[in-house]
């Protein structure tokens, strides 16, 4: 059986004192309103130690949004695995195109965080999608099989249990478009053929698939009803908690 699950990304924002106080009041919120899914926040590195300990005992799972390409060693200012680990992490957002167009991060630098997330007991969100002119151009599908070919399809079987992956299309991140409940299910369910493919029937079916891309408060129930839709990797409104757990009631 596969999880649904909603996941925020807080991308750079909110200093520490702000991140505690959103973390709380998620926490409370979810307290008195049991999720029906699972629900993870993706910090910044430096809320990481602190949030984990506010959610302790509640149903929120932590996430870094990065996790550097290197062991350990002299890379300033790199955190890696095993430090994203060490703070009570259990999942690491990988792959987000904003690292792949500001950051350059190819598909072996990917492939390489990847690797020492799981090596380290992190489990991967790893994000997928085109950009306007490659949808434009009729080349999505050809594009999302190379990032999963270039960067996770290296995985055996077993490995593989441990991802999650998120589709999102890049022309809707942030702009406040958002592919139509059609788009998102026409993708969602040819990335499952596609793991089918490399990994199996089974495995394709227990993959979690979630939907980025202006996600928000009134279109997560109409996208999250489509059946390969297994919810959210939500960034603005996941930013303020009542936006939030409205998302995640409607999953």
């Amino acid at each position: 059986m596969r999880i649904k699950m909603v996941a925020g990304n807080w991308k750079m924002n909110k200093n520490l004192q702000e991140g505690i106080a959103l973390a709380t009041e998620l926490k409370e919120a979810l307290q008195q309103n049991a999720p029906k899914c699972a629900v993870v926040i993706g910090t910044p590195f430096i809320h990481l130690a602190s949030v984990a300990q506010i959610i302790k005992d509640s149903p929120i799972r932590l996430a870094a949004e990065n996790c550097a390409d290197k062991v350990s060693g002299a890379y300033t200012g790199e955190v890696s695995a095993e430090m994203v680990r060490s703070t009570g992490a259990e999942y690491c957002i990988l792959g987000h195109s904003e690292r792949r167009a500001y950051y350059h991060e190819d598909y072996d630098i990917l492939k390489e965080k990847v690797l020492l997330a799981l090596q380290n007991g992190l489990k991967p969100i790893f994000c997928i999608g085109e950009v306007k002119e490659e949808r434009e151009a009729g080349k999505q599908n050809e594009v999302v099989r190379a990032q999963l070919e270039g960067s996770v399809f290296n995985l055996n079987a077993e490995e593989w249990k441990n991802i999650t992956l998120a589709y999102e299309p890049v022309w809707a991140i942030g702009t406040g478009l958002t592919a139509t409940p059609a788009q998102a299910q026409e993708m969602h369910a040819y990335i499952r053929s596609l793991i089918a493919e490399k990994y199996g029937k089974q495995a394709a079916e227990d993959t979690t698939i979630l939907y980025g891309g202006s996600c928000n408060a009134k279109n997560a129930a109409e996208l999250f009803a489509n059946p390969d839709v297994d919810g959210g990797l939500i960034g603005g409104a996941s930013l303020k908690a009542p936006d939030f757990c409205t998302i995640i009631a409607a999953r």
